[in-house]
């Protein structure tokens, strides 16, 4: 009986609406590499809502998960007693996002784009690597991505200006 009250403790906490939205529906919760599933997810996504609302829309939209994502962040990190647990990937959607933000919807664009990001997210050079270490809470698991996406969005547009489509 004690197994079956875990197991239904577990899936009730997997639920929730912080661990659905830390987790992006459950994609983080995928073995492997769910930072780059979470990113892999974002691309589509990304395109759909910049053909439908343009890149203001996606600047909003990532607004939005910002806030939310680092809400759901720091109470599922919370839950679990782990800082930064790797299946939260709401992060990565959001600096996918933003790593697009600045680019017109273009496939070679958007995969450059998906490289630079994970690039950036994987290795965090300076000062990526400074905040990944310093900040603490949703905000710090957010952060870090964040600016990871940030660098990938300006190095991303000044390639897209220079070469052009």
């Amino acid at each position: 009986m004690n197994a079956a009250r875990h197991l239904f403790r577990r899936r009730a906490r997997s639920a929730s609406p912080d661990a659905l939205l830390a987790t992006w529906f459950g994609i983080g919760l995928i073995p492997g590499a769910p930072g780059t599933y979470g990113s892999l997810v974002a691309v589509p996504l990304a395109y759909v809502i910049v053909h439908y609302l343009g890149l203001l829309g996606l600047a909003i939209a990532l607004v939005a998960l910002f806030l939310c994502g680092t809400w759901a962040a720091g109470r599922y990190a919370q839950t679990r007693g782990i800082a930064d647990p790797g299946a939260i990937v709401v992060d990565e959607v959001v600096g996918q996002w933003l790593a697009l933000a600045l680019v017109p919807p273009d496939i070679m664009a958007y995969a450059l784009g998906f490289a630079l990001f994970r690039l950036f997210d994987v290795i965090k050079p300076w000062p990526i690597s400074l905040l990944d270490r310093r900040l603490k809470g949703g905000f710090g698991v957010m952060a870090d991505d964040v600016l990871a996406g940030a660098m990938a969005a300006v190095i991303l547009w000044n390639i897209w200006i220079w070469i052009g489509p």
